[in-house]
């Protein structure tokens, strides 16, 4: 299954569409309003109820970066005063006298993820007082395979301020370089130099971190494959043990620092397939696998080895090892899946502010999952993971005949499998080599939602 995919550029062309990165399923678009904390409250009671409770993962959104990234599409707040992020997490801890109270006490954490924005933004004694607060709240894991991860830009923290993280337990890092040509750098905003970014990686394997991440982009502006050619060569030298190699989604209309990105300075369609074609050979030369989506990792990662298992699962922390978790998130706009629901708090940092202020946990909107959303997502889960489907499982779990239930999305899987996108077979749907890159649009097919949206839906394109 993880083998690097073969690259079809007319193929890839031609299913270029938008669609979703099913990170959830009903993805966050169709989340209500109508949800509220009383029913966050309720998932929370009732997975304390569950036979064996689930353990527990963790997601803390901290929004604050020193300046802004022009790609950037991610919920972030640009300022260079470091105070803020004192006042933010004195809101946090409100958040978190709300959400630990629901949730029995005895089940442990075995995954804790920062995320942003920029994580390193706050002062090292802030990071340890969150992290102390959330250890008191919370039993965290002892477990030799607790993942405690972070992202990190490596222009804001130092060889001392890694030896800081990896004291309050950090074992896993994630870090953004997007492009070391210094010509994409500055159509972007973010000068980075190669020394800097490797001083980093070098300071998280001398204090112990078992696992570090590189994020590239790929069809940014003023990018070419000779430059793009160095960035992968840099990268792929200090063998990171996992990649993210992601494509630029230039959408001005949603994210407002793209309008600085001048339209002469972006890439036409082909030389972006070209830029995708060079990270495939090179990870491939390279010994890496190919996980699914965006993303890679070498033989003997923990992600190399889940998915050789079966125990993959995808959420909105992306790949993970863990399995049968509920996510528990905290700060501005983070997402919660506890059971069979979804909680998203308010975007705004002002909302989020308000709602604590006003003694109420800051959940904006939500979603309950019926039974069908539920087979859906198992569904949707297991193919983005493992690239299958074995309909007699799903049968069996669910009581459903699986040829009638999707008699819809088979039908939509017809035009893909003639074109060698999928393998129909009496036992189970399989994404072919062929079309592993396009995944997500065979889960289209099986994704009710997008039928019933009355208005389009804005997502990035495939490619």
């Amino acid at each position: 299954m993880n083998a690097i995919p073969p690259f079809d550029a007319e193929l890839l062309r031609r299913y270029d569409r938008p669609g979703p990165r099913y990170t959830s399923y009903p993805t966050a678009p169709h989340f209500t309003p109508r949800f509220s904390a009383a029913d966050y409250r309720r998932a929370a009671e009732a997975s304390n109820s569950d036979p064996i409770p689930r353990p527990l993962s963790l997601y803390l959104h901290v929004p604050f970066c020193l300046s802004p990234c022009f790609y950037c599409g991610c919920n972030r707040i640009i300022t260079r005063d470091l105070e803020r992020g004192e006042r933010y997490l004195r809101y946090v801890q409100k958040e978190l006298s709300h959400v630990a109270p629901l949730l029995d006490s005895d089940r442990e954490v075995i995954q804790l993820h920062l995320g942003g924005g920029t994580p390193n933004f706050l002062k090292p004694e802030l990071m340890e007082g969150m992290v102390q607060a959330l250890g008191r709240e919370f039993r965290f894991s002892t477990r030799a395979d607790r993942d405690f991860s972070i992202e990190l830009d490596p222009r804001s923290v130092n060889p001392e301020g890694i030896a800081h993280l990896a004291s309050l337990g950090f074992n896993r890092a994630s870090l953004g370089v997007q492009d070391f040509d210094p010509s994409v750098q500055e159509a972007v905003n973010r000068v980075q130099s190669v020394e800097e970014t490797l001083a980093v990686v070098d300071a998280c394997r001398a204090h112990g971190f078992r696992s570090i991440n590189v994020d590239l982009i790929y069809g940014l502006p003023r990018q070419n494959l000779a430059g793009f050619a160095r960035t992968l060569d840099t990268v792929i030298a200090v063998r990171p043990d996992r990649l993210a190699v992601y494509s630029y989604a230039h959408l001005p209309e949603l994210f407002r620092a793209q309008k600085q990105i001048r339209a002469e300075d972006l890439l036409p369609p082909e030389m972006k397939l070209r830029l995708l074609e060079l990270a495939i050979e090179k990870l491939s030369a390279a010994g890496y696998r190919y996980i699914g989506m965006d993303h890679f990792a070498l033989p003997e990662d923990e992600l190399s080895r889940a998915q050789e298992r079966g125990s993959l699962q995808r959420n909105f922390m992306g790949y993970t090892t863990h399995a049968e978790t509920d996510l528990i998130g905290l700060g501005m706009s983070s997402i919660s899946r506890i059971g069979d629901v979804y909680a998203q708090n308010a975007r705004e940092l002002g909302a989020y502010e308000a709602a604590l202020d006003a003694g109420r946990q800051p959940v904006a909107k939500g979603l309950k999952l019926d039974s069908d959303d539920l087979l859906r997502a198992d569904l949707i889960q297991h193919l983005m993971c493992q690239g299958e489907i074995v309909p007699a499982a799903l049968e069996e779990r669910y009581g459903i005949e699986f040829a009638d239930y999707f008699s819809t999305a088979l039908a939509k899987l017809a035009p893909l499998e003639a074109d060698g996108l999928v393998r129909i077979r009496p036992d189970r749907i399989e994404v072919t080599e062929r079309g592993r890159m396009l995944m997500r649009l065979v889960a289209m097919c099986f994704d009710r939602h997008l039928d019933q949206q009355n208005e389009p839906l804005r997502f990035s394109k495939a490619i």
